[in-house]
C-alpha cells in the first residue's frame, strides 16, 4: 500500500503550486497522492478528480514514464529523461517534454516527477548543432588548404617578383597584394586546426590547474581591467582529455568575457564558476546511452553580451560580433567540447552573459 503522506498540506501547496513546471508524486502503488496546479493545467483535470487513482488513468498504460519510474525506484537514482512523447487519454495529441523522476524516501519507494519545458533538449539540441557546424569546417578548411593556399603563394610570389619592375607608387600596390595573401593563408591555418583527426589524450586533468592558469594569465594581460570572482566547489573530481586544449576553451571564453566589458566600466566583472552535478543523466538521442556530465564550468560576465537574435549561430563558424573578428573561436570551443564529450550552452538576459560548460569526469581503467 502506499505510504506516502504530505503532513503540511497547506505548506506544501502553497510552495509547489507556485512552481511553474507540473509536479507529480505518487505512492508506492503508483497512485497519484498529489498534482501541482501546473500539473492541473498541463493534463487539463483538477487535482480532486484524480487524486487516488492510478498513474495510468493519467498517462497511457505503455507510456515510457512507467519504464523511467520502474527503473528509478530500481536503482534509488535519478533520472533525467529527454524529449519523451507523453500520450494521456485525456490529451487530443502527444506532447514531448522531458522529464525528471527521483525518489522521495530512503526505500526507494514514494517518487517524484516533473515535466518540464525542452530546456535540457535545447541544450542537447544546440550540442549536435555545434558539432555539424565544426564539421562543416573540418571539410572547408581541408578544400581551402588545397585549393586556396596554393594558388595565393604563387600570387604572394609573383608579387614579391613586381616589386623590382615597379614603381615605387606601385609599390604599394604590391605590398597590399602580398599583406592580404598572407591574411588568407593565416585564416586557412587557422581552420585547419579543425581538421586534426589526431586522438584525443584521455588524461585526468584537474579543471583548477586549467582554470587558475587562465585566470592568472588573464588578470594580467587582456583581463586586467575587469574584477574576478572565482566560486569554486573544492571537491571537483579530475575530467577526462587534453589540459592543452582545455586550456585553449576557457581562454578563448574568459577572453571573450573581458572584451565584452568596456576598459573604462568600473564594475566589470566576470565569475568563474565550478560545480559538481551528481545524479543527472542526459540520453543523447545518436546513441542508447546514457551520457553522465557531472562537472559543470561556468564563465559569467556582466558585459555588452549578445542579441537574442544571433544565440543559435553563436557557435556557427564565422559568426563574430566583433569589427576584426574571423569568428572561428566559438566554433573551435563548441569542436573541442564535443570531442570531450561535452556540452556547451549560453544564456543571455539583461544583467549578464553565461557561458556553462558540462563534461564527464576521469574514471580509473
Amino acid at each position: 500500500m502506499g505510504t506516502l503522506e504530505i503532513t503540511d498540506k497547506s505548506l506544501s501547496n502553497s510552495i509547489l503550486d507556485i512552481l511553474p513546471r507540473p509536479v507529480v508524486c505518487l505512492d508506492s502503488d503508483n497512485k497519484l497522492v498529489y498534482l501541482n496546479t501546473a500539473a492541473e493545467t498541463f493534463f487539463e483535470i483538477g487535482r480532486a478528480l484524480i487524486i487516488k487513482h492510478a498513474l495510468s488513468d493519467l498517462v497511457d498504460f505503455d507510456s515510457p514514464i512507467m519504464d523511467l519510474i520502474s527503473l528509478v525506484r530500481k536503482t534509488s537514482s535519478p533520472i533525467y529523461e529527454h524529449q519523451v512523447e507523453i500520450r494521456s487519454p485525456r490529451l487530443n495529441t502527444s506532447v514531448a517534454t522531458d522529464i525528471f523522476v527521483d525518489v522521495i524516501d530512503d526505500h526507494g519507494a514514494d517518487i517524484v516527477m516533473m515535466l518540464q519545458p525542452r530546456t535540457i533538449a535545447d541544450k542537447i539540441d544546440r550540442h549536435f548543432h555545434h558539432r555539424g557546424a565544426a564539421r562543416s569546417v573540418m571539410s572547408m578548411a581541408s578544400i581551402l588548404a588545397h585549393e586556396i593556399k596554393n594558388p595565393l603563394f604563387g600570387i604572394r610570389g609573383a608579387a614579391q617578383l613586381l616589386e623590382d619592375s615597379v614603381s615605387s607608387e606601385d609599390k604599394a600596390l604590391t605590398y597590399m597584394i602580398k599583406d592580404e595573401a598572407d591574411r588568407i593563408v593565416g585564416l586557412v591555418d587557422r581552420m585547419q586546426v579543425f581538421n586534426d583527426q589526431k586522438p584525443l589524450k584521455q588524461d585526468a586533468v584537474n579543471i583548477y590547474a586549467v582554470l587558475n592558469r587562465v585566470v592568472n594569465s588573464a588578470k594580467l594581460g587582456f583581463g586586467a581591467h575587469v574584477t574576478f570572482k572565482e566560486i569554486y566547489d573544492p571537491s571537483l573530481p579530475d575530467m577526462v582529455g587534453d589540459m592543452d586544449q582545455l586550456i585553449q576553451v576557457f581562454m578563448n571564453l574568459i577572453k571573450n568575457a573581458s572584451e565584452a566589458i568596456d576598459d573604462n566600466r568600473e564594475d566589470g566583472q566576470i565569475e568563474v564558476i565550478t560545480a559538481f552535478r551528481p545524479g543527472i543523466k542526459f540520453l543523447m538521442p545518436a546513441s542508447n546511452e546514457r551520457v553522465s556530465l557531472p562537472l559543470e564550468i561556468t564563465i559569467k560576465d556582466n558585459g555588452s553580451g549578445f542579441s537574442e537574435a544571433i544565440k543559435e549561430t553563436l557557435f556557427d563558424p564565422f559568426m563574430t560580433t566583433k569589427q576584426n573578428g574571423t569568428g572561428l573561436g566559438l566554433a573551435l570551443v563548441a569542436k573541442i567540447i564535443d570531442d570531450h564529450g561535452g556540452i556547451i550552452e549560453c544564456q543571455r538576459d539583461d544583467n549578464y552573459t553565461k557561458f556553462s560548460v558540462l563534461m564527464p569526469m576521469y574514471k580509473n581503467k
